[in-house]
């Protein structure tokens, strides 16, 4: 149902079973997937790829223009997934460049006022919460849960599985499978109740908890926990997320005195 109320441009492509409510405002080059809700006042814009079965809430605008002096006014992308929940007043910016750009995955739930910046990409299965601002090109791995208030700052990357509580200032490299609290932040445990939940063991849970204290709890250096983690912590799934995502961010992580990175 397309409200005769709404604006479709002409040239937008809207997929089988789409309502769109009045007021809402599709631009053209705007592709939205099958079984999809647009509420009232709701503008989607040019360069959005939509895919199925989201809802997007009131005042929300996806594919903004990107607030950065680098965007010269060429064509860039907006790709949102599967299986999204988009509350009130969201703004979701295009990317700078013709490749890449910004993309949200499939199955996230993205709360009220929260701002994600250009070329960022929600991988998914994650919770942005109510005021979340996140700037360009950061990333948040799946399975992540960014509380109400939280800043995340450029090219910031969050690892699966973590829990950033309210308020919290992240401008770093967030490994997965922990809880990240205060200002400054600062490492406030493993994420045991969300892993139990999910089917992680008990002896998975055990060995992210092991592994952390020698990163945030021995007071040496990144370098020599993570030699410490291969000694100490057996082989598998979790110490091999750890000990990969820390490797790959050339040992910058978060919550880490500088004498010690």
């Amino acid at each position: 149902m397309i409200s005769p109320l709404a604006y479709v441009d002409p040239a937008a492509r809207i997929g089988n079973n789409v309502t769109i409510h009045p007021f809402a405002y599709i631009d053209a080059d705007v592709e939205i997937g099958d079984n999809c809700e647009i509420m009232p006042y709701t503008s989607i814009l040019r360069g959005t790829r939509m895919g199925k079965n989201n809802k997007v809430y009131q005042n929300t605008i996806i594919g903004a223009d990107p607030q950065d002096f680098r965007w010269k006014g060429e064509p860039t992308y907006c790709y949102i997934g599967d299986n999204n929940v988009i509350r009130e007043h969201v703004i979701i910016n295009r990317g700078i460049h013709s490749e890449g750009g910004t993309r949200i995955g499939n199955d996230s739930f993205i709360m009220a006022e929260s701002h994600i910046g250009h070329d960022s990409h929600i991988v998914g299965r994650s919770v942005i919460g109510n005021n979340v601002v996140i700037a360009g090109d950061a990333r948040v791995d799946e399975c992540s849960i960014l509380s109400s208030g939280v800043i995340l700052h450029e090219h910031s990357h969050v690892g699966k599985w973590v829990l950033i509580k309210g308020g919290c200032r992240i401008s770093g490299n967030v490994p997965p499978f922990v809880i990240m609290a205060h200002n400054p932040t600062s490492y406030f445990g493993i994420n045991a109740v969300i892993m139990r939940k999910h089917g992680f063991t008990e002896e998975q849970i055990d060995d992210a908890a092991k592994a952390y204290r020698h990163v945030y709890q021995t007071g040496t250096s990144v370098f020599n926990a993570l030699k410490r983690i291969e000694a100490d912590v057996d082989n598998g799934p979790v110490r091999d997320a750890i000990v990969s995502f820390i490797r790959d961010v050339n040992l910058k992580i978060v919550a880490i005195p500088r004498e010690l990175e």
